[in-house]
């Protein structure tokens, strides 16, 4: 993901004049001009700038995307590629979509998730991406695996994740939610993936299983990688086995030893099983390896799938509840939509989730302040201009950036700081019973776009939706500390520190009175 370049000693001095001085300036006053006013120096570009604000790049980022004409800046400094980052919804159609073959992922990213994700779908490009985009497309959009699905959800939340809150507000206990929902999340994808149910809830007051903290440790690691000044300090670690690297290595062994041993025992299991029989209720590995995949290839997409689907649906869902709990107002429309909604239904099936508008809402305006991915990158194949008149060089580092699209007030208005769930619907002040209005992939990229939109984006809905109707028409999220959470940016974001919460029942007559306030 970054780069640093070295010149050999022996180039001339006027040549090195040039490079380092003349070049930058000129690129510098090129860029002033067209873009964002980015302090720029000669030699190390806006170094100084980029480490006064590391510990906010987010919010510098955004500040400077506000600033900027066309919503896009470039960024030059010692130690990385040049990088364009945007929050201009044209140029994400153009990489996303109308230009899609020449912005891959790249080299730079896969290598740095390639010990990791291996050849999975989330690490692939070219060929070997569509082999498995049409592979998992197929299985994704299955009737049998959505239901399959909520079967899950039903017996993780009546089981687990519904006692757990019941304890916890019987004794007082204080909780650390976003740890739940983390555990809760993992259990479920595994249940999901691979048809192993790790337990990490039913565990939640012991360690969590080796399993679960490989992953973790590989997560945290890998996402260091992407924030390294200059990548060749963690490929040296990882040539001499060193410090994070020798502990990320350790980690990956853990991770896939664990996946392989439980892809060898499915397989043996359906060799055994006679054949003719239908798969169709089964888990992703189950069906992946009935229809004839190596080994191999099947551990890594299901390595990605697990990685994608516990951590991006937990950090949505510990936003929302802390978004909640200080919009008490749309925490209430939302246990009169569920609560009438299943005065109907009877249960939280398929067909009661796709009534939950303004739970969807919720959900969608959540995650447009807080995406559970801040940022995407891809690196360009050749050079190529983006429609806001950019120019882009071979093998830029091309950045789309969720986190700052959805504080622009071009794309969002005045209020594009508020939690708003109303903005979602084409008039204010409804009940959420009304279809959401659409909205453009391209504006709001939380799910990628394109020939790359995320397959599960319905399985976490469904997910997202199940959880949160079940909590709070049962209980009320209460956090302890009235201070604002700090969002962090990792492979996927979340709350530092998590977000620790005293839970309270809510009694069956509260309920009724809101369903009934709602007539």
């Amino acid at each position: 993901m970054f780069f640093f370049f070295f010149l050999p000693l022996t180039l001339p001095l006027g040549f090195l004049v040039f490079s380092f001085f003349i070049a930058p300036i000129h690129h510098l006053w090129s860029f002033k001009k067209s873009h964002s006013s980015l302090p720029s120096y000669p030699l190390i570009g806006c170094l100084i700038d980029f480490y006064k604000n590391r510990s906010r790049l987010l919010d510098w980022y955004t500040d400077l995307l506000s600033e900027s004409p066309t919503n896009t800046i470039v960024i030059r400094r010692l130690g990385a590629r040049r990088t364009i980052i945007t929050a201009n919804p044209d140029n994400v159609e153009h990489m996303l979509k109308t230009n899609f073959a020449n912005y891959p992922k790249g080299r730079p990213f896969t290598d740095i998730l390639g010990d990791f994700l291996g050849r999975g779908i989330f690490n692939a490009d070219g060929d070997l991406w569509t082999m498995q985009r049409k592979l998992a497309s197929h299985e994704f959009t299955t009737k049998s695996l959505r239901e399959f699905v909520v079967k899950i959800l039903e017996t993780e939340v009546e089981n687990r994740l519904v006692p757990l809150l019941e304890e916890s507000a019987r004794t007082g206990r204080v909780l650390d939610l976003q740890d739940v929902l983390s555990r809760f999340a993992f259990d479920t994808v595994c249940l999901v993936s691979l048809g192993t149910d790790p337990c990490c809830l039913g565990l939640q007051s012991q360690p969590l299983p080796p399993l679960v903290m490989a992953f973790d440790r590989a997560s945290r690691i890998c996402a260091m990688r992407g924030a390294a000044p200059m990548f060749l300090v963690w490929k040296i670690k990882r040539a001499l086995n060193i410090g994070s690297e020798r502990q990320l290595a350790e980690a990956i062994g853990i991770v896939q030893a664990a996946v392989s041993e439980i892809i060898h025992s499915k397989r043996e299991l359906l060799e055994r099983e006679i054949g003719g029989e239908s798969y169709e209720g089964a888990d992703l590995l189950t069906r992946l390896l009935a229809a004839g995949h190596g080994e191999e290839l099947v551990r890594d997409m299901v390595i990605s799938f697990i990685m994608a689907g516990r951590d991006t649906t937990s950090s949505a869902m510990t936003w929302l509840f802390w978004l909640l709990s200080d919009h008490r107002d749309a925490e209430e429309t939302i246990i009169r939509e569920v609560s009438s909604i299943l005065d109907v239904k009877g249960a939280i099936d398929f067909e009661a989730l796709k009534g939950m508008n303004f739970l969807k809402a919720c959900l969608c305006e959540s995650m447009r302040l807080y995406p559970p991915v801040a940022w995407d990158s891809k690196h360009a194949a050749a050079g190529d201009v983006l429609p806001d008149g950019t120019p882009v060089q071979k093998g830029d580092r091309v950045t789309y950036f969720p986190y700052g699209m959805g504080r622009m007030e071009n794309l969002w208005g005045e209020d594009r700081l508020e939690f708003k769930p109303d903005r979602w619907f084409d008039l204010p002040g409804l009940t959420g019973r009304e279809e959401l209005k659409p909205v453009s992939s391209f504006k709001y990229p939380v799910f990628q776009a394109g020939p790359r939109v995320c397959l599960g984006k319905e399985m976490a809905f469904i997910q997202m939706k199940y959880v949160v109707a079940s909590v709070l028409r049962r209980f009320e999220i209460n956090p302890v500390s009235e201070r604002r959470p700090v969002f962090v940016p990792l492979l996927t974001a979340h709350m530092a520190g998590g977000l620790r919460v005293v839970v309270r029942e809510r009694s069956r007559g509260g309920r009724d009175a809101a369903v009934a306030a709602s007539n």
